[in-house]
């Protein structure tokens, strides 16, 4: 067992992969011998060499086209945008290619390539670097979306994502790349899988990334009221892990979607749907969903703080099912 950082975790799981696989490559504005805009490629461009670690125009459109003809043509391509937010400049190559190739060729393309992008508030970094953008993402049909919370998920999802056929939009909780854990295992994480995270009887907490820390402090503060919250890390976002959905909710019987994006039209929407349409009978309170407000992320600290929805949010939330 090893204590790594979450940065650390992203770079061990692109690191073993390009050393097994030469056709794995990594690229995107400074990620070369700077190290990337948050230091997560650091080192590898003296270990890769600029073949395989490349700087690239500051073109996210151009990126992400360079990583579907590479991909379609043999390599397994990790591209980097510097933040989630300039995906805005990427999203035709994305969605009108990367996600419907495979598909439109009837299955004899493969589409391996890894789209990783930081996001999430809390840095003040105001409102075109701060968003949460992963529902537009799970929307798309041909894309598989993850989004770890810790350094030994970021690793084994790593992995998996480079391994995958389709293309996986890999998402970065800026807040969490200092953040150190326990790394007990290198080995691959299977998309798709969630992980209880914290065992409860009382309701279900379902949420992902930086939230899983805000969900892990509410419990503490329910649990002084008699209160037990499970945590659900949802890990992947498409494929969803429905199975471990219902096991939580079967026992608690209620159920609280947490997750930083603007509540309005966000993917925690998605889930409460999916579990009132699926679930509905396990159920004895209405789904709370809990998100970020309906405007852009503020610039000053306090208003951005007051932006994001904290674990008091769902303390209250977990009350009023009571």
């Amino acid at each position: 067992m090893s204590i790594m950082t979450y940065a650390e975790g992203i770079r061990e799981g692109m690191s073993i992969r390009m050393r097994e696989n030469p056709n794995v490559v990594l690229f995107g504005e400074d990620v070369g011998a700077f190290g990337g805009c948050f230091g997560v490629s650091a080192g590898m461009f003296d270990e890769f060499g600029p073949e395989r670690v490349r700087d690239t125009p500051i073109s996210e459109g151009a990126i992400i086209g360079c990583a579907v003809g590479a991909a379609a043509t043999g390599l397994r391509p990790i591209a980097e945008l510097m933040f989630c937010d300039f995906l805005t400049v990427g999203m035709d190559q994305l969605v009108n290619q990367a996600a419907k190739m495979r598909y439109m060729f009837g299955g004899k393309i493969n589409m391996p390539m890894v789209v990783r992008m930081p996001a999430g508030a809390g840095s003040g970094a105001a409102a075109q670097h701060s968003q949460s953008l992963e529902a537009w993402c799970t929307h798309i049909p041909g894309l598989k979306v993850v989004y770890p919370s810790t350094a030994e998920d970021a690793l084994g999802l790593m992995l998996s994502a480079i391994d995958d056929d389709n293309p996986v939009i890999f998402f970065e909780g800026k807040l969490l790349y200092g953040m150190k854990s326990e790394v007990s295992s290198k080995e691959p994480i299977p998309l798709g899988k969630g992980k209880i995270v914290r065992e409860g009887g009382d309701v279900s907490i379902i949420t992902y990334g930086r939230q899983v820390f805000d969900a892990a402090k509410a419990a503490d503060l329910l649990a002084k009221d008699g209160i037990e919250a499970e945590i659900i890390d949802l890990r992947s976002l498409y494929p969803l892990d429905k199975a471990l959905i219902e096991q939580s909710i079967a026992k608690t019987h209620k159920a609280i979607v947490l997750t930083e994006e603007v509540k309005r039209g966000g993917y925690g929407g998605e889930i409460s749907a999916t579990i009132a349409e699926e679930f509905f009978d396990s159920l004895d309170a209405p789904v709370a969903r809990i998100g970020a407000l309906n405007t852009p992320v503020p610039f000053a600290p306090v208003l951005e703080q007051y932006y994001m929805p904290n674990e008091m949010d769902v303390v209250a939330a977990a009350k009023n099912m009571f």
